[in-house]
């Protein structure tokens, strides 16, 4: 990708607290498989069979905003840009070039003679198509929200698409393309105004990334080969054909990758089967980035005392949001819970990120600790009612198993002094995930960035109409996280991404506990896991090969 002179600073994250993967090594190991050969080139290697927890939502880009959905569509869908293994920096995908051509315009050439498995000609209608659709659909379980720089697409030529963009200079512009906003759909299959069937996708063709699909039983079994057409970064996959397996919980997962009936699982092993798995002679332990926020969000209309209740009264909403702040032990959760495969956040960047601080830890508790005093003195000042009755969903399977664990931590701590009364509920994931936008008045969710900027932590959270649609809206907020974009001297990007921390943590419409990392699994004859856990937080199974 080319970048217009002092247009792009693209800055890697120096990473924090590192995932778990385990590679099996009974066998002797065949060497790791090519992917950065030519594009198009012949696939090697034996089939691999990967196991996940995870769900799919949707295959629509337009319909999720979920790692489960994403991981899939990494395999299966092109980008304008999109990052090597091993590497976070945005490379040219579909893309020929990518550069600022103006302050305010973002300019990308496409390849000539790109095409869809299903032999449609890919060029710039695709792509305006695309992104006009996220906005158009702007589902709320949608990423979308990526796309708030953008003020129009054209496509002056078949291979022009140039991006207007409202804040100059965009720093992370090229980053947000190689997110789940980014991947590139087939105009002549999806429409423009709906989010289009998993099946419909299917019976299309149409896939533009190094796998097609072949078979699709959702959220049980899919199964892929390698795409032909695909002429990316990515190169021929390592292996000819894959599949993804689901499992409804983690110990199946284990029980498989243990007698070696799939090559590699990822997401999600408890912390102890993690740990009882490193001590089996067949298996070795590797790291990876880590980057992952665990957090409860507060629906600013439903909460206790929020907007749409019969006791609405902001300073008692704001109050009981410091209260539960006040009470929340993270080092306790992350001890007792994950066995310190997690570690505590006080803020809503994760601590390796440029621009991290950790206001949280000094607004609420006492150095990072508890403080029930503050907590009740908290709620007093402002006349709440005690014990706060908090309804408070969570999510069992999408998260890892040991989420029920960390809630009902959670919930002892914040009961333990009868400041709350916590209703606590569960909820699976494919219902979850569309009922936590209306239903929920505090809920669980977590976080995988999109990429390696602090932007990814700060914009889809609390710019306004964001993913979490929590009905937070705070101008001043909004105004500056457009402004930091723009600002091409990184002193002063950095200094604006610090304030955006202590201002949000005041106002607290999510609250952070944890920072960690993804943890995959692979079998005794798998290369390339290292690969799936880079720093651009994808898990590619063209890397993989046995």
């Amino acid at each position: 990708m080319t970048r217009k002179k002092n247009g792009l600073r693209l800055a890697a994250a120096a990473l924090g607290l590192s995932a778990l993967a385990l590679t099996g090594c009974t066998s002797s190991a065949t060497n790791e498989g090519d992917v950065s050969g030519a594009p198009g080139g012949d696939a090697s290697g034996a089939p691999i069979t990967l196991g996940t927890t995870d769900k799919v939502t949707s295959l629509d880009p337009a319909g999720s905003y979920d790692n489960g959905s994403f991981m899939v569509m990494n395999q299966i869908f092109p980008f304008l840009l999109n990052s090597e293994p091993g590497s976070p920096e945005p490379s040219n995908d579909l893309a020929e070039s990518a550069e600022f051509t103006t302050d305010n315009e973002f300019t990308v050439k496409l390849k000539p003679g790109l095409k869809w498995a299903n032999g449609n000609d890919l060029d710039s209608k695709d792509v305006k198509f695309t992104f006009d659709r996220q906005l158009k659909i702007a589902d709320p379980n949608g990423p979308s929200s990526l796309l708030g720089n953008v003020e129009s697409i054209t496509a002056p030529d078949a291979t022009t698409v140039v991006f207007k963009l409202k804040v100059a200079n965009d720093q992370t512009f090229p980053q947000v393309l190689t997110s789940p906003v980014g991947p590139i759909v087939d105009d002549e299959v999806f429409p423009a105004d709906k989010v289009l069937a998993d099946e419909e996708i299917i019976a299309g063709k149409a896939f533009g990334g190094q796998y097609v699909i072949d078979s699709y039983n959702k959220n049980s079994l899919i199964s892929m080969s390698a795409n032909d057409a695909y002429a990316g970064v990515l190169g021929a996959p390592a292996n000819k054909s894959a599949a993804i397996k689901y499992y409804a919980d983690s110990n199946n997962l284990k029980l498989d990758i243990q007698q070696g009936n799939i090559d590699v699982a990822w997401r999600s092993l408890t912390p102890t089967d993690v740990e009882d798995l490193g001590k089996e002679e067949s298996l070795t332990v590797h790291k990876g980035p880590g980057g992952e926020l665990r957090y409860i969000v507060f629906n600013f209309d439903t909460m206790p005392y929020g907007a749409k209740t019969a006791n609405a009264d902001a300073a008692k909403s704001l109050a009981v949001r410091q209260a539960a702040a006040n009470l929340i032990d993270r080092q306790a959760i992350a001890t007792e819970v994950y066995k310190d495969t997690y570690t505590p956040a006080y803020s809503y960047v994760p601590q390796g990120f440029t621009g991290a601080i950790e206001p949280l830890k000094d607004l609420y508790g006492t150095d990072g600790k508890p403080d029930a005093a503050k907590a009740k003195k908290v709620l007093e000042d402002a006349g709440v009612d005690i014990p706060v009755s908090l309804p408070l969903q969570y999510n069992p399977d999408h998260y890892g198993p040991s989420s029920g664990d960390e809630y009902a931590l959670v919930k002892k701590q914040l009961e333990a002094d009868g400041l709350f009364k916590v209703d606590l509920k569960s909820t699976e994931w494919v219902t979850y995930q569309k009922q936590r936008v209306t239903d929920y008045p505090a809920y669980q969710l977590g976080w995988f960035p999109d990429y390696s900027d602090a932007d990814n932590f700060l914009s889809p959270f609390f710019a306004k109409d964001n993913f979490l649609s929590n009905n937070y809206d705070n101008p001043e907020v909004d105004k500056l996280i457009s402004e930091q974009r723009g600002m091409a001297d990184a002193a002063a990007r950095t200094k604006a991404i610090e304030d955006l921390q202590t201002m949000v943590a005041e106002d607290l419409s999510t609250l952070p506990l944890l920072q960690g990392a993804q943890v995959a699994v692979a079998g005794k004859d798998v290369q390339g896991v290292e690969k799936t856990l880079d720093p651009s937080f994808k898990f590619r199974m063209g890397v993989l090969s046995k």
